[in-house]
């Protein structure tokens, strides 16, 4: 499965991004699907997650009540809406996904990585 993660940029704080993860190779709509970031200087952190049909979907405390989480299969998209964004969600965000049908929140359960995309928020 190859996932390529886009829709990053800069916003002012306040604003809202959505990206996206679209994904390809056998079966890549039997995965569950989480989004992870990083930001400089810090570890991998985990934001969202969701089940293979969207059926379950889990977001971080740190951005509970501001992004929301959502798959659509027919285009092997996953989202990430972010809406009332804070200067301390800068960061390079990936998403990842494992085969299965449980939603997990650890990064070392995931077997596939895209290459991240970086959202600034201002002040």
């Amino acid at each position: 499965v190859q996932l390529q993660a886009f829709g990053g940029g800069l916003v002012q704080a306040g604003g809202s991004l959505r990206l996206s993860c679209t994904s390809s190779g056998r079966a890549s709509s039997a995965y569950a699907t989480g989004w992870f970031r990083q930001a400089p200087g810090e570890e991998r952190e985990f934001v969202a997650a969701i089940t293979w049909n969207g059926g379950c979907s889990f977001i971080a405390r740190s951005a509970n009540g501001r992004f929301a989480i959502s798959r659509d299969n027919a285009k092997n998209t996953v989202y990430l809406q972010m809406n009332s964004l804070k200067p301390e969600d800068t960061a390079v965000y990936f998403c990842a996904a494992k085969s299965g049908l449980t939603l997990h929140t650890r990064q070392g359960d995931y077997e596939y990585w895209g290459q991240g995309t970086l959202v600034t928020v201002s002040s």
